[in-house]
């Protein structure tokens, strides 16, 4: 290589040190591809599953990178000698242009060596929600949820999260350790209604339709985690709202879950209020209150006061 760097720095006018440390770059860059698209492919012919094929890909991709990058370091700092030397390089970079490329490559090796999230998880990020699809040294991509789409589904946009931000945001991670997330239904009846008849529809629909969590599910990861719940069981809490009784579904589902785990339970709901004579679903309305000919007896207009009451002149 010697004498092809010597003829082609003479023809260019430049030292051949310089030219072999070109020849060597390209070569090195030369390989790096050649073997990512070999590694793809032996992947391809040995695993079946598409995600698997897709980590054993990445993993390879990232090995060859970091593999290429200590080439090329000692290909064009061979020279370097002395420990002020390599510290001068490398403040010099990181002023200015690397700022933000090594705060990503930092949140990089954080998400590698601390594991918040992997490929396959649901998290969320800031504002954004979605399935992690790829983890690259800068960024992340997100399969995105939610935005214009109810009920976590996924909207089909593939978001790109710098790497940097995992220092900088909250991260909610929706199956990471533990598998399931409480999801709430509200029915709200009419104050009319057979409040007490509603909700043990509703208790009888939730034994029926929600997820059977066994102890062991829960223990393991509420163990690694220190997930603390004083009951996971199903229930149907009570309070009230301007349209009528309020009647509170709450029970453990799996993330992907949610929207069909939500349908099915408003099919059942429906079909056996259908069948309840005296339980209507309250929707906002405007009504008229006649508290003399509606209000409770003992307090309409002209009745005896009750004891203990202001009497009305």
């Amino acid at each position: 290589m010697d004498w092809i760097s010597a003829v082609i720095g003479d023809a260019l006018g430049v030292s051949a040190d310089l030219v072999k440390k070109a020849l060597a770059t390209v070569l090195v860059l030369g390989g790096y591809f050649t073997l990512r698209r070999l590694v793809a492919r032996i992947a391809g012919s040995r695993f079946e599953e598409p995600l698997t094929r897709f980590r054993v890909s990445r993993a390879a991709r990232v090995f060859l990178m970091l593999t290429g990058g200590v080439i090329l370091v000692r290909v064009w700092f061979k020279g370097a000698e002395g420990i002020g030397t390599w510290l001068g390089l490398l403040t010099a970079g990181i002023a200015v242009a690397l700022q933000d490329p090594l705060e990503n490559l930092a949140g990089w090796v954080y998400v590698v060596m601390s594991r918040p999230f992997r490929v396959g998880d649901r998290i969320q990020i800031g504002d954004h929600a979605g399935d992690v699809v790829d983890v690259r040294p800068l960024s992340f991509a997100l399969l995105e949820i939610g935005n214009w789409v109810n009920a976590d589904q996924s909207t089909g946009r593939v978001i790109q999260i710098p790497n940097g931000w995992v220092f900088k945001h909250s991260i909610a991670g929706y199956d990471h350790g533990f598998p399931f997330i409480w999801n709430e239904i509200a029915v709200t009846v009419t104050f009319e209604s057979d409040w007490r008849a509603a909700k043990t529809v509703l208790e009888g629909v939730l034994a029926e339709r929600a997820e059977k969590i066994e102890d062991a599910d829960f223990a393991q990861p509420s163990e690694f985690l220190g997930i603390q719940y004083s009951r996971i069981t199903p229930v149907v809490w009570v309070d009230t709202a301007p349209e009528g009784v309020r009647l509170t579904m709450r029970y453990l589902c799996r993330p992907r879950n949610r929207r069909v785990s939500g349908s099915q339970m408003w099919e059942a709901i429906l079909d056996a209020f259908a069948k309840l004579p005296d339980v209507d679903l309250a929707y906002p309305t405007t009504r008229r209150f006649d508290h003399a000919v509606e209000g409770k007896p003992a307090l309409r207009e002209g009745a005896k006061p009750v004891r203990g009451a202001p009497s009305r002149e």
